[in-house]
């Protein structure tokens, strides 16, 4: 079995492009060298059903198993990641936006409130969005991603649990 993912980054932005792009850039770079494969990458505007389009179509292809959002997961009138990605999980996976918050609250104090950093699984597929600067993806790659996308990271990771299809 191969232990290495094939991962699918999507910034969410208006104003983004890939020249400027410095969250998706760390993510695509942070996955690459740990040896995992760039599957697809793209910048969509923040509009519910052009993300939910385009995450769709990557978790209906059977060789994407993991999605990496960047942006989208605030609080202002723009800002709908959460409402464009809930819908499409079978199920969430609440512990990733608790352990986000946390280790976000020690870098940058109360206001990680204000992220709506969330995850879930549909159709084998791993899906977690994150907030859109390049130190909330530093952190939540670090803290979380690495280890749990590492098939050899005990007691447990979501690699092997993806692998085996076991959701």
């Amino acid at each position: 079995m191969n232990d290495k993912l094939n991962i699918a980054v999507l910034t969410v932005s208006d104003t983004r492009g890939l020249d400027t792009d410095t969250s998706g850039q760390f993510l695509c770079d942070a996955l690459i060298a740990e040896s995992h494969h760039l599957a697809d990458r793209a910048i969509i505007i923040d509009d519910r059903y052009l993300l939910r389009a385009r995450v769709s179509a990557w978790i209906a292809q059977p060789e994407i198993e993991v999605i990496l959002l960047t942006g989208g997961t605030g609080f202002t009138a723009r800002d709908s990641t959460p409402e464009a990605i809930m819908p499409l999980l079978d199920v969430e996976v609440p512990g990733f936006g608790e352990l986000f918050r946390h280790l976000s609250y020690l870098e940058i104090g109360t206001s990680t409130v204000q992220s709506r950093a969330i995850a879930g699984i549909a159709n084998n597929t791993l899906i977690f969005c994150m907030p859109g600067s390049t130190g909330a993806c530093r952190t939540a790659w670090d803290g979380i991603l690495k280890t749990q996308l590492d098939i050899n990271n005990r007691p447990c990771n979501f690699a092997e649990l993806i692998k085996k299809g076991s959701h």
